[in-house]
């Protein structure tokens, strides 16, 4: 539809702008969270100026002018003005924020217009949050992730402003729909699964609650990557979300700090460290928005892109036709920000990926240490950084914060070793996500030398410090348990130990005697002979042909002296680096460290954690290491995607109140069995497997029964969560019934429409396999009419967080199946625990406590316990494994070419043989097989009996209180982060 000019909802920009106790940049008037950048003191100098906004008070019809303080504006804004008001804001940004040509009034531009009407309604309460904060001089959480998987954005913050209801009309009026509008933003692609996602909740919930806490990452241009799934399987393309612009960005371009590669390091005549030269790029500050639900607190995600001054762009070369050469420092630059995870199979893959933990951390601490100094002013005291300063390193990532905030100590503001150590110690926090020993990182030196020059030098004093806490902790009498404790808990592996430590690792040295010994001894024998016998002359005669054949040989006495020391006993290997092996830093170790505090983020993991992972550290430092069990957010994960089961639940609890306390769910138990619970709650559930229908239909082109169970497995794709054991399940179910008559499959099995979805990494060729092998499975299965509606297979394209808000609300069965001990913790169970799923899976990750919360009845288990697992691994290398029939069934059913022409020897052999890279059934899916089918046969029994089912899936929402990020976030923020919330006035 046209549009025409209309006055805009001025909820925050201003005529005048405002100045800002922290300094940093203004757009359009506006100016935002604050920062420090280009090494100006920010703040200082500037006066403060009232802010005063203009709005329609739709009620009353007149014009209401004045100034807001920072304690007015929203919700009280907000609460004066209506819809009509709201569509004239959403017109007026249509027209003079154009993105897009004026002809037509486009979904896709109705929404880029919806979104900038509400960043206006959030500006108040973004500038007003970080004000106060300032103003109070709290001490502040700063979370750093290299992921953050926000998904959308619109309908989570007009949610957690109450506004939804006046957007949707608002919209109407403009003859669009709020859910068509909402569907035309793309997902931030910023992460690739759990541990973006759970950063994402923990930012939800710190503005919920509060909190004064900041995210960092680095805003990618192309994410991680776009899934498409052919023929062939997965393929992948760019991923291309800021196509059309990030309308919830704002770009802070006087907030930028110089982010150095390379050089070297020199000392200067101060005494201190210099690391000059080298490749300097900048790190521009993004700053996005976090609104808190029922709160005015609206925090900062701040994004790191990464560019060079326009100088450095050699405008000769280009001139004279090299224009290569003339884009290449803004090439550099540019790509480290191109995508998340960059392959890292070539060297340049592993310097870009290098490069870019180290622009995160780099001008994240940069940032944090600005602020900290303008906040302190006058009375700056760097021990009180601590005080005033928390880092959460989200995972090994960011683990060159501890060298790079040791580095800005030490060599920039001119603390000790020491005084920088203490301080870095008790600043930095490390959450530790998996027990994968390919998953915990390690860097090669050589690269790190290369690339981080300084940084090497103070890792390498960290780690000698370490070594001496060690001996000092072991003592030197037993130096088989000092060597074991020294491999397992060194920073720097394979690299040689300091000479002082080395002379405690000596064996005896069993060789011949050198000629020179022989001939020392001999005059010491015959010395002591001729003065027994007192035969002075044949003394000297012997002596002279001792001493004249040493002179011959040319033996200095010092060299007969070290001859005869080496000679002795020798150094154990072990001191020295072995040329053969790379030399890496292991970086969890640094974590572990460097940091006060170590997390797991399950409570089965926290304790694999510290029996097993950093069981050395552990013993050394007990207090470090604490469970933080993971969580989701209530509002993005059941109120805002979930509609029809939130307005359920608030009726039958009698207030909403459970969204903000999620332990007034449990007041769901006592209508456990209520019929009318039963019926609204499975008329709920139907409406939103209807959606999915839809969905399916329209990625996939498969058309699925809504009467059909959905059961759900969608997560990244990896050999460890056992895709392919469901996957084999499924192929198991479909032999099975295709040796039935039609009769006996209906009587048999109910239907299953079974549905995954995820992404394998580029690189990792086996779930690639696992993706193809899905895919083909799909397409003989929902191609054969002798099963029909019993069976569908479907994989959803392009796993996002949009897609689970779909699906996760419509899913009856949900697949948590990880070999046990393998999956930290998991947060998609959570979330489908939430919304009345019923989890099928092993005991791992925080499984174990679901189960333990909604009953052990309300959980389908199988499978090996995680204490179990080494000893079967141990069983199957011996060759004492004993497959079961069906497993060796299921695998020569796939062989027999049903699925297609697709050589599936490589996935099936990796379930075979007892030993070697790739084979033995590593994951222990054939060990599982068994169990997990038969579980699968209790689920089929359970989902005939809807009464029964319905009561499993209320008591699986009623029981998931726990699982609230919420909850995950008070715990943090006390006893790890020290942190209070602060309200505003």
């Amino acid at each position: 539809m046209a549009t025409t000019a209309s006055p805009p909802l001025q909820l925050a920009t201003a005529s005048r702008p405002h100045a800002s106790a922290s300094g940093g940049g203004g757009v359009g008037g506006v100016l935002l969270a604050g920062g420090c950048g280009g090494g100006v003191v920010p703040g200082r100098g500037r006066g403060r100026m009232q802010r005063r906004v203009s709005a329609r008070s739709v009620a009353s019809d007149r014009d209401v002018q004045g100034p807001v303080s920072p304690a007015e504006g929203l919700p009280s804004v907000l609460n004066s003005i209506g819809s009509s008001a709201i569509a004239s804001n959403i017109k007026h940004h249509a027209e003079f924020t154009p993105l897009f040509s004026p002809e037509h009034f486009s979904p896709l531009k109705a929404y880029h217009a919806t979104a900038k009407s509400v960043l206006d309604a959030l500006l108040i309460n973004w500038n007003a949050t970080y004000d106060y904060y300032n103003k109070m001089n709290v001490k502040q959480a700063y979370y750093l992730s290299m992921e953050f998987l926000q998904g959308r954005a619109l309908t989570n913050a007009i949610g957690n402003l109450e506004i939804t209801g006046e957007y949707a009309e608002a919209l109407k009026q403009l003859g669009q729909n709020l859910e068509d509008v909402a569907s035309q933003e793309p997902d931030a692609a910023l992460g690739n699964g759990g541990l973006g996602r759970l950063a994402s909740c923990f930012l939800d919930s710190l503005a919920t609650l509060n909190y004064p806490a900041w995210g960092y990452g680095l805003r990618y241009k192309y994410g991680l990557f776009k899934q498409i799934i052919t023929k062939d399987g997965q393929e992948e393309i760019a991923e291309n979300w800021l196509e059309m612009g990030y309308p919830w960005e704002v770009v802070r371009n006087d907030v930028s700090y110089p982010v150095k590669f390379y050089g070297k390091v020199v000392e200067g005549t101060d005494g201190r460290k210099h690391w000059i030269g080298g490749e300097n790029i900048k790190a521009v500050a993004h700053d996005v928005p976090i609104p808190g639900y029922k709160t005015r607190t609206t925090n900062n995600l701040r994004l790191w892109s990464t560019t060079v001054p326009a100088q450095d762009f050699d405008l000769a070369a280009f001139n004279s036709g090299d224009h290569t050469k003339a884009y290449e420092a803004h090439l550099n630059a540019e790509k480290i920000c191109h995508i998340l995870y960059p392959g890292d199979e070539s060297l340049e893959g592993k310097v870009l990926r290098l490069k870019q933990q180290y622009t995160l951390c780099s001008a994240s601490l940069q940032d944090i240490i600005g602020r900290f100094e303008s906040r302190a002013g006058e009375s700056l005291n760097w021990e009180d950084f601590p005080s005033k300063v928390a880092v959460q390193m989200n995972d090994t990532h960011p683990t060159l914060c501890i060298p790079e905030l040791m580095r800005i100590l030490i060599d920039v503001k001119g603390l000790s070793w020491s005084e920088a150590w203490s301080i870095t110690e008790r600043t930095v926090a490390y959450t530790n996500h998996t027990v994968l020993p390919e998953a915990l990182e390690k860097w090669s030196l050589d690269i790190m030398q290369k690339l981080l020059p300084r940084h090497v030098e103070i890792i390498e004093t960290i780690d000698e410090e370490l070594i001496n806490d060690i001996v000092s902790k072991y003592g030197t009498t037993d130096t088989g348990l000092l060597k074991k404790k020294l491999k397992e808990m060194r920073i720097l592996d394979n690299v040689d130990l300091p000479a002082s430590i080395s002379q405690l690792f000596v064996k005896p040295k069993d060789k011949k005697e050198s000629p020179a010994k022989s001939k020392q001894k001999l005059l010491v024998k015959s010395l002591e002979t001729i003065a027994e016998d007192e035969e002075k002359t044949e003394l000297e005669e012997e002596e002279a042909e001792v001493l004249s054949e040493i002179e011959e040989e040319k033996l200095e006495p010092e060299e007969v002296e070290a001859e005869e020391e080496g000679s002795e006993d020798e150094l154990d290997p072990f001191v020295k680096s072995d040329p053969k092996l790379p030399r890496v830093v292991r970086m969890a170790n640094l974590c572990v460290v460097g940091g006060h505090s170590v997390n797991g983020v399950a409570e089965i993991h926290s304790e694999i954690v510290k029996q097993d992972v950093f069981n050395s550290f552990y013993e050394m430092w007990p207090t470090k290491f604490q469970n933080k069990t993971n969580g989701v957010t209530p509002r993005r994960w059941i109120r805002f995607c979930n509609p029809e089961l939130s307005a359920l639940i608030s009726k039958w609890i009698g207030s909403d109140d459970w969204v903000l306390n999620t332990d007034k769910l449990a007041e769901l138990k006592k209508f456990a069995d209520n019929e009318d619970l039963h019926s609204e709650w499975r008329a709920a559930k139907r409406a939103n497997k209807m959606k999915v229908v839809s969905l399916i239909r329209e990625k996939t082109g498969y058309i699925v029964s809504p009467d059909a169970m959905f059961d759900v497995q969608v997560k990244r794709i990896h050999e460890y969560k056992r895709q392919l054991l469901n996957i084999l399940g499924i192929v198991y179910r479909y032999k099975k019934m295709k040796e039935m008559s039609a009769e006996e499959r209906a009587k048999s099995f109910v239907p299953r429409v079974c549905i995954f979805g995820g992404k394998a990494f580029a690189t990792y060729i086996q779930a690639k396999r696992i993706v193809k092998f899905i895919t083909d499975v799909a397409a003989t299965v929902n191609h054969d009419s002798d099963v029909g509606d019993l069976l569908k297979v479907v994989f959803v394209p392009d796993y996002n967080v949009s897609v689970a808000e779909a699906l996760i609300p419509a899913s009856e069965l949900s697949q948590h199946i990880s070999t046990a001990g393998m999956e930290a913790s998991g947060t998609s169970n959570m979330k489908f625990a939430m919304n009345g799923c019923i989890l099928i899976g092993t005991l791992d990750g925080a499984n174990v406590e679901i189960r333990e919360e909604v009953g052990e009845e309300n959980f389908f288990l199988f499978g090996a316990e995680a204490h179990e697992i080494a000893g079967l691994r141990k069983e199957r290398a011996e060759g004492k494994f004993v497959p079961d029939p069906r497993f060796e069934e299921v695998k020569e059913f796939v062989r027999s070419g049903v699925f297609g022409t697709y050589n599936y020897d490589e996935l099936m052999g990796s379930l075979e043989g007892n030993e070697g890279y790739g084979r033995a059934d590593y994951f222990l899916v054939g060990k599982d097989f068994p169990s997990y089918i038969e579980c699968q046969e209790k689920v089929d029994k359970a989902y005939r009996d809807q009464k029964l089912w319905t009561r499993m899936s209320i008591l699986n929402t009623a029981g998931s209180s726990k699982f609230s990020s919420d909850r995950t976030i008070h715990e943090y923020a006390k006893d790890i982060w020290d942190i209070s919330p602060v309200i505003l006035p």
